[in-house]
């Protein structure tokens, strides 16, 4: 015993670290899919989730967690590189980009430290993953198969309270629908109590999963040596809540647990059982991880370390953010400072609640938009399904959790929305964000490269002219015509696809004063993400040969046999989809359009066959592939 003692300690003497398993933490991330605070450790009565209402409370629980993104893989995109997605290009759902030059996804530094990182199971990133990124990551991923006193990081991801669980019927029922909450913006209907309430039976069966993964970790002796987290990766399953990027969207609950050991590295305001009003979001994950074992985060991760050493301040804001959703584009942007919810709508045309097929397999979506068509809901309930939406919306969640009595227009709280508004146009140039770049065009623009990378050359992405346009064209003002006008007569593509939509937006009065210059963009422009624009203003809002010669033109550069982008297909089956006007095609000469050809991932595979398949469905004309599509391939989501 002397002789190794001594041996160890001129090893120590001579500078060379001895690592032994108790050396560094195991830190295990025990997550849920689809479901907010709606908890009993959040105070929510009705719900009953007693394995993780223990770990709250002997640890930390954070009352203000965002998930960045209403939807999964977007918000998966954003923790795996501790960067907002709209920074690298994955902000849409189930797309993909390279991944940005030189960076790495969070498990490469902890392996690099000596972890053994395991992920179980789902992964779904939209950024391409480099090579070594987790030791395993499949569905027998375990800690328990790492090697010898090697520290381990591991990931439980558990699917019970996914969106798709809660449509399933027939059903055996935990929580009774006579006693739901129905929020403010859902009709009181038995479609909605049942699905809520058995939501709250899926959250209710994950927190019984998360109970044995404790459980293990326990009976093999290591929960004095592991770092517990636990976090939803976005809002509930319902809709209005995921997908959509307000606070019932990005609300997640999320808790820490800290053994004795380790308590040096917990969040400085960390008590056994406290609460915690820091704001914490999923970009704060991977520069966290980092610094609780030790190690600086580098200088491009965007989160704030809320654990280890390198802890710092906790941000003020946080923020939120939309992109396409399966098959169908919106552009939305979101900030909280914990009370007040600031979203900034850049495609006001396009609804809430445009028909996601995935999203209308839930029986109460479907019964809600049913109200909606027979003038049944109230304002706060029709707000979802309104065209156009508010292009700025302001919410107090301390008077108004539900979010549904915009103040954008109140006096008092001008100094509030002004300061918001900053915040958010302050994010967006810190991040380079690229969502105000058509899908299509960013990735021209990045030309296979990343666009990531491409945003950081100015020649390449003149963000400031870009941003300027986008704004310009979503607010709803009437009187700025020349502007709009000018805007489509820039050199950039990307400017003169705003210039497009803000008169798309303006609707008729603003078609008509910009016709001739729309026109020309039809006809003449090289990009088609601008002769898109274009003609979706003339064919919605236009009149005569302008507006039948648009029509056409959307629906060649629907046919992604010819066009060979299915970017621009997508654009244009869009534009078509959006349609009301006389111009809009008939279902049989949309329902001939190719839904297969050349795509650059498999992961945009599907989408312009769904647009194809619903198209009508206002009408009861859809085929009935939209029931199908919830099976997509297998592949939950």
């Amino acid at each position: 015993g002397f002789m190794k003692r001594l041996i160890l300690s001129l090893i120590v003497l001579a500078g060379v670290p001895v690592l032994s398993a108790q050396d560094k933490p195991n830190i295990l991330w025990i997550t849920n899919e689809d479901h907010g605070p709606h908890m009993g450790c959040y105070g929510d009565t009705y719900a009953t989730t007693p394995n993780l209402d223990a770990v709250a409370a002997k640890g930390l629980l954070f009352n203000r967690a965002w998930s960045n993104a209403p939807v999964c893989a977007a918000a998966r995109t954003t923790l795996i590189a501790g960067m907002y997605s709209p920074s690298t290009g994955g902000q849409h759902m189930r797309s993909m980009v390279p991944m940005p030059e030189g960076k790495k996804m969070y498990p490469q530094f902890l392996r690099e430290a000596g972890y053994y990182c395991t992920n179980r199971s789902k992964e779904d990133y939209n950024l391409e993953k480099p090579e070594g990124v987790w030791d395993e990551s499949s569905g027998k991923a375990h800690w328990k198969n790492r090697p010898d006193g090697a520290p381990f990081f591991a990931i439980f991801n558990c699917t019970l309270s996914h969106e798709s669980k809660l449509r399933v019927r027939p059903h055996t029922a935990i929580h009774d629908p006579a006693k739901v909450r129905v929020p403010a913006y859902h009709p009181d209907t038995p479609e909605v109590r049942q699905d809520w309430a058995q939501y709250y039976d899926t959250v209710t069966k994950a927190d019984e999963e998360a109970g044995e993964v404790l459980a293990d970790v326990e009976k093999a002796g290591l929960a004095e040596d592991t770092i517990v987290f636990f976090y939803a990766d976005h809002g509930a399953g319902m809709s209005r809540n995921k997908r959509w990027p307000s606070n019932s969207g990005l609300h997640v609950p999320m808790m820490v647990y800290f053994p004795e050991k380790w308590k040096h590295l917990a969040p400085k305001e960390y008590s056994a059982g406290g609460k915690s009003d820091r704001l914490v979001s999923f970009v704060d994950l991977a520069p966290t991880l980092l610094s609780i074992i030790g190690i600086k985060p580098p200088e491009w991760m965007q989160g704030h370390a809320f654990a280890g050493e390198y802890q710092t301040e906790p941000p003020e804001f946080m923020h939120g953010f939309r992109g396409r959703m399966d098959e169908r584009y919106d552009m939305v942007r979101s900030v909280t400072d914990g009370r007040f919810v600031y979203l900034r709508n850049y495609m006001p045309h396009l609804s809430q609640g445009q028909h996601v097929n995935y999203q209308f397999a839930t029986p109460s979506t479907a019964v809600w938009r049913a109200f909606y068509d027979a003038g049944k809901l109230n304002v706060a309930q029709s707000r979802f399904w309104n065209v156009p939406k508010d292009s700025e919306e302001l919410y107090d969640l301390e008077t108004d959790p539900d979010e549904v009595v915009n103040l954008v227009s109140s006096a008092e709280h001008q100094p509030v929305l002004k300061r918001l508004r900053e915040a958010m146009k302050a994010n967006v140039f810190a991040t380079r964000d690229v969502g105000l770049l058509p899908e299509g065009e960013m990735h021209r623009r990045a030309a296979g490269g990343s666009p990531y990378d491409m945003a950081r050359d100015e020649s390449r992405y003149p963000l400031a002219e870009v941003f300027e346009a986008a704004e310009l064209a979503s607010t709803q003002t009437p009187d700025d015509l020349d502007a709009v006008r000018a805007l489509m007569g820039s050199q950039d593509p990307a400017v003169r696809y705003w210039g497009a939509t803000g008169a798309l937006i303006r609707g008729k009065a603003a078609v008509a004063v910009t016709s001739d210059t729309l026109e020309s963009l039809v006809n003449n422009d090289d990009n088609p993400q601008v002769r898109i624009a274009a003609a979706w203003a003339l064919a919605e809002h236009g009149s005569g040969e302008a507006q039948t010669g648009a029509a056409k033109t959307l629906l060649d550069l629907a046919n992604w046999e010819q066009t060979k982008n299915v970017f621009t297909s997508l654009s244009a089956m869009t534009a078509i989809d959006n349609l009301t006007s006389s111009a809009k095609p008939d279902v049989a000469m949309v329902k001939a359009l190719p839904t297969k050809g050349e795509a650059p991932d498999g992961r945009y595979g599907g989408y312009i066959g769904n647009l194809v398949s619903s198209y009508g469905w206002e009408k009861g004309e859809a085929d009935d592939a939209p029931a199908k599509t919830g099976k997509r391939k297998g592949k939950k989501k």
